[in-house]
């Protein structure tokens, strides 16, 4: 049975079609659409109808490419565009007139907790204790987990990649000082959030996939990721993109990415990883169980 999400975010419309296998989950097909629906947001607090568009052609496309691929359920769900846009309403009003589909915007709350259950699918086996950090392009999410419970605790902070670099990052490459504001600004955001220090530490997103390519590494320790950002801040974006097999939208968010997953590896005293799985498993892992069970 293939099911298939489109997660429309910040930066990208991302399509997953997918099934269950022997081994977990199996991937169909991918793709991904660049819109940018943050950089609207952080500017104007609105999506322009432009962008609007964009993003309902984008669904539309993957609606239909899922069918060809035999989808038996096809759902969209939107991150923090449904949730920090004044006309939020309108996006989901397009997305769902062109897809014809079935359109969630998912809470702080959703998202943390598929994407938290899309790492530890593809992870195969759950830690003990485990904290899985999702940093988009409009917020970031960490949730703590264990083996017998799962996720046991949640919070969401309302800053991520594209939103940070928009505030503080504009330079290509920022200059020391920008970095410096921005890394102000990250510690604040952070100040109040505590989490329960894990065993691992997963980190799922564009964010994270891209670091994977800067360091040659899964583990992002404090030392790879200073290395990371000291690569951002020597490279603009065109030529980190060309270096490293990165979208030029990816590479201009990328110093703002890392400075965020800096803090939070500060605060949790372990490497994260980056992990093979997010959002986008963790929805089609929910939506196959509920189709099995029916």
């Amino acid at each position: 049975m293939n099911v298939a999400v489109i997660d429309i975010g910040a930066n990208t419309v991302r399509l997953l079609v997918a099934s269950r296998n022997a081994r977990g989950l199996h991937t169909v097909h991918e793709e991904r659409g660049q819109v940018g629906l943050g950089e609207d947001i952080e500017e104007l607090g609105a999506i322009s109808d432009r962008k609007v568009a964009k993003a309902a052609g984008f669904a539309a496309r993957y609606a239909a490419l899922s069918r060809e691929l035999g989808a038996s359920s096809i759902e969209i769900a939107i991150t923090s565009p449904g949730r920090q846009a004044a006309n939020a309403g309108a996006l989901v009003a397009a997305v769902r007139s062109e897809a014809s589909v079935p359109v969630r915007v998912l809470s702080s709350e959703e998202e943390g907790r598929l994407a938290y259950q899309g790492a530890v699918a593809r992870l195969g086996s759950h830690p003990e204790s485990l904290v899985v950090c999702d940093v988009g392009g409009g917020s970031t999410q960490l949730v703590f987990g264990t083996a017998a419970e799962g996720p046991v605790w949640l919070r969401s902070v309302d800053l991520g990649s594209l939103r940070l670099k928009s505030r503080l990052l504009a330079g290509d490459p920022p200059d020391r000082r920008a970095v410096a504001a921005a890394e102000i600004e990250v510690a604040a955001r952070f100040a109040g959030v505590t989490p329960p220090l894990p065993r691992m530490a997963l980190a799922v997103g564009g964010t994270a996939r891209a670091l994977r390519k800067l360091s040659g590494s899964e583990e992002l320790d404090a030392h790879a990721l200073a290395g990371a950002l000291k690569r951002t801040r020597k490279r603009p974006s065109r030529r980190l993109a060309g270096e490293f097999g990165l979208h030029p939208r990816r590479a201009r968010t990328l110093a703002a990415g890392t400075l965020i997953l800096m803090e939070v590896q500060r605060r949790l005293g372990v490497p994260l990883r980056a992990a093979a799985g997010g959002l986008r498993e963790g929805y089609v892992l929910t939506r196959l169980e509920r189709l099995e069970a029916a």
